[in-house]
């Protein structure tokens, strides 16, 4: 018989594919095709060869040859506009599913497609999630242009009525459940073919027969390892390769020794091997991650359904009148009304005139884009104009607004410590390896089999719960026990470093004041009229005292504003019936000294040239403040800052105290500069702000928590929003950050204490693999049932649940 010829064994430079239908010659290089070559061509110009010697085959062929036209539905604007998540016209945001993304060299090609495209300015990867985010210039190329050249360097995305429509959640979990299936069906069958070996039933004669059995478990064994436990490999592969060796090395390494050991018995007749035993490991640790993923899971969903953004956004109803209703419930079609400042929470058409709407969140640009009648503004907007009404178009997205916060155009400082639990995480693997090849080389003399035993069984049972999971399930559900009590934390970084606070500052109006009591005006009487007028500007305003005094005054007509400005901690500048009128602080309305000596938060009345006088607000302090500030004080050292002149200042400090400092006439900037000052000092500072004026302190602070009433007063600069009405549990909630801190630890010592007993009886050699494989997911549930109960036990001690 005459050899098979081989011909066309020539690997693709670029895709690693045979070159079947011919060689293309370039670059002393060969390609499979010409689509190959121009991708290559297109990185080596861009000086993106890089690409090839980032990992061993890390090339993906285009598999399309020729796509022309393909994609020129994406010229379709109402198409493309379902596509993108943001387009102003000099910006457009698009988020892509890319399934062939499956290394390091990928996210590497991908972050750098601005090299290959003027028009892209940045694109960020999630490889986790297998999507891209792409930031480009409309003028300079298209979403068409974008996919197309996706598509040219082998990452076509996935595109589909899914990704056209509003994105629906895909099953969760569905790869694990499969994985279980077939790990479950082969050990089920493995175990009941290895039957008359365990109660030695194999009579003369049958050993042929038993010899069978072991080459059908031999086979069932094949799609256990190759497809049931690849999550395990494809993880310790990864670690290496970031030379780090993770937990899933040590279980690997397990497997594969197992694995190993029992084909060689197999084959050569010497044994009937361990892969019942190791079917039953792959099994049983496939049990325990499906277990520890849902609760992950069930943790992240009811934080987002929950939501960050609770608070309530203001709606037209259909008599016309405004409601407040919670986020969660606007519905398209309704009519929001935005005040100045405040965010458009989902993608709606202005019914305004004009609107400027602020997308600095979105682009990192802070120029208002002018938003003409009819024409989209989008999720994440901020109106930075007078009120204006929207019709919403689209559901709102609790993970877009996520995106938003965590914005890197908002990034806090960190505070670089590493914990005692990561310092052992670098070194766990290490040690456990070490242990299990000194117990091997131990026994391999005297009885090999207790020392194959002793190797397999301590990779396998040593316990790494807490190393894993009590930081991340803890710190899931102690987020858990704060959405219950109306707090919404932007990560669960913030837990630590709130436990590790030790200056509060507060700021006063809207943050430690509750309701306005009575408004009364001095000066000379006001006119209907000019009544009418300060209504007017006041309602555009999402200020305290704005709203308020537009409370007050909500008898009057409104009339037509143009040319509104609101300037944080300042006031507010408009014109109105032809009048140039300024509402605010004495200074920005340019007050008289005499004028200036308003007690108490006052708001100052300018028409034109004339100074008309000022309203004064009573306030009411929060319930239960002297009692919040009592418990603080014995722990935290305390500041408060304010905006308002110190006409309180003696009613205040019968209320907090005498040495809890406080300054007053205090600007955003100077709010920011003391809080500098805290820091420069070696402060870890925790700023409570009302989200308006502060956003400045808050984003300077380690810790910046927005407290709100009945408003969306989302700003990225914070790291927490809670509601007013929880401000008098305040000590508890900083408390519960400090709880978490000692679970973890207490996980740490219960996870420790697993470890001391089953590595006791893993060195022996006197423990089986499945009894190992059993109680790793065992230990690992009961850790993640710990961690949940003591967080929910934590917030129901503290009278944190509502």
């Amino acid at each position: 018989m005459k050899p098979f010829p081989i011909e066309n064994q020539t690997k693709c430079y670029h895709c690693g594919d045979a070159c079947a239908d011919g060689v293309v010659h370039s670059d002393n290089k060969d390609f499979c095709c010409h689509g190959c070559l121009a991708v290559f061509d297109l990185l080596k110009e861009s000086n993106l060869c890089n690409y090839y010697s980032l990992e061993e085959k890390a090339h993906i062929s285009p598999k399309l040859k020729n796509f022309q036209g393909r994609f020129a539905f994406l010229d379709d604007k109402d198409t493309s506009d379902k596509i993108l998540k943001f387009n102003d016209g000099k910006l457009a945001i698009a988020i892509f599913n890319l399934p062939q993304m499956h290394c390091s060299s990928c996210v590497w090609l991908l972050e750098n497609l601005y090299k290959l495209d003027k028009g892209v300015l940045l694109s960020r990867t999630d490889f986790l999630k297998r999507e891209i985010t792409i930031h480009f210039y409309p003028e300079l190329t298209s979403i068409r242009k974008v996919v197309e050249l996706l598509t040219t360097l082998g990452y076509e995305p996935l595109l589909n009525l899914q990704s056209i429509h509003e994105p629906e959640l895909a099953a969760p979990h569905r790869h694990r459940i499969y994985q279980l299936a077939v790990a479950g069906f082969c050990f089920a069958n493995i175990m009941m073919l290895s039957l008359p070996e365990y109660f030695h039933i194999a009579n003369e004669g049958g050993e042929q027969l038993q010899r069978s059995f072991s080459f059908i478990i031999l086979f069932l064994s094949l799609p256990t390892v190759t497809y049931a436990a690849s999550d395990f490999f494809v993880s310790a592969w990864r670690g290496i390769k970031a030379k780090t060796l993770n937990i899933d090395f040590g279980l690997s390494l397990s497997i594969a020794l197992t694995f190993s050991r029992s084909v060689y018995e197999i084959i050569s007749n010497t044994g009937s091997g361990y892969l019942d035993s190791m079917s039953g490991i792959i099994f049983f640790m496939l049990i325990g991650r499906f277990f520890q993923e849902r609760t992950h899971t069930y943790l992240n969903f009811n934080r987002n359904y929950k939501s960050f953004f609770p608070i309530a956004v203001t709606i037209k109803t259909t008599s016309g009148q405004p409601q407040s209703i919670p986020l969660p419930k606007l519905k398209i079609g309704d009519v929001l009304i935005v005040r100045s400042q405040e965010l458009v929470p989902a993608d709606s058409k202005c019914l305004n005139h004009e609107a400027f709407i602020d997308y600095s969140f979105v682009t990192g640009e802070s120029d208002p884009v002018k938003i003409r009648k009819g024409e989209i503004i989008y999720a994440g907007g901020k109106q930075s104009g007078a009120a204006i009404e929207c019709e919403v178009l689209k559901d709102v997205s609790h993970s877009y607004l996520t995106n938003l916060w965590n914005n890197e155009s908002f990034s806090k400082e960190k505070i670089n410590r590493e914990t005692f639990v990561q310092k052992l995480a670098k070194h766990f693997t290490v040690v456990l390896l070490l242990i299990s090849i000194s117990a091997f080389i131990y026994w391999l003399p005297t009885d090999p089999a207790r020392g194959w035993n002793a190797l397999t069984t301590v990779l396998i049972v040593a316990c790494p719960c807490a190393l894993l999971l009590s930081y991340t399930f803890t710190n899931g559900a102690i987020m858990m026990q704060y959405a219950k009590a109306g707090v919404f934390l932007k990560n669960a970084g913030v837990i630590e470093t709130m436990a590790r606070a030790t200056h509060l500052v507060f700021d006063k109006t809207g943050t430690i004041t509750n309701h306005v009591l009575s408004v009364h005006f001095h000066g000379s009487e006001l006119r209907e009229q000019e009544l009418a007028l300060i209504y007017s500007m006041c309602k555009q305003s999402n200020h305290p005292l704005s709203k308020a005094l537009a409370e007050k005054l909500s008898f009057c007509n409104a009339w037509v504003v143009d040319d509104f400005t609101e300037i944080p901690g300042k006031g507010l500048k408009a014109k109105c019936n032809g009048k140039i009128i300024t509402i605010g602080a004495s200074d920005f309305v340019q007050a008289s000294q005499q004028e200036h000596d308003a007690q108490g938060a006052a708001v100052f009345i300018r028409f034109d040239d004339k100074v008309l006088g000022y309203f004064s607000f009573n306030k009411e302090y929060r319930k239960n403040l002297a009692d919040v500030f009592n418990v603080l004080s014995k722990k935290y050292k305390l500041s408060i800052l304010s905006g308002d002149n110190d006409g309180q200042m003696s009613n205040l400090q019968s209320i907090v105290g005498q040495k809890v400092p406080m300054f007053f006439h205090q600007s955003p900037d100077s709010k920011t500069s003391y809080i500098e000052k805290l820091k420069d000092e070696g402060e870890v500072v925790m700023m409570v702000g009302d989200g308006l004026n502060d956003s400045g302190a808050l984003m300077k602070s380690h810790v910046g928590i927005s407290i709100s009433d009945d408003v969306n007063n989302f700003s990225p600069a914070c790291d927490a929003i809670i509601t007013g009405a929880v401000f008098s549990k305040f000590p508890n909630l900083v408390r519960l950050a400090t709880k978490a801190q000692f679970i973890i630890k207490a996980s740490f010592v219960l996870s420790l204490c697993y470890n001391i007993v089953g590595l006791s009886f893993a060195v022996s050699g006197t423990l089986s693999p499945v009894v190992a494989a059993i109680l790793m997911p065992l230990s690992s549930i009961s850790i993640i049932l710990f961690t949940t109960v003591a967080s929910a036990l934590a917030g129901r001690i503290l009278g944190l649940a509502r």
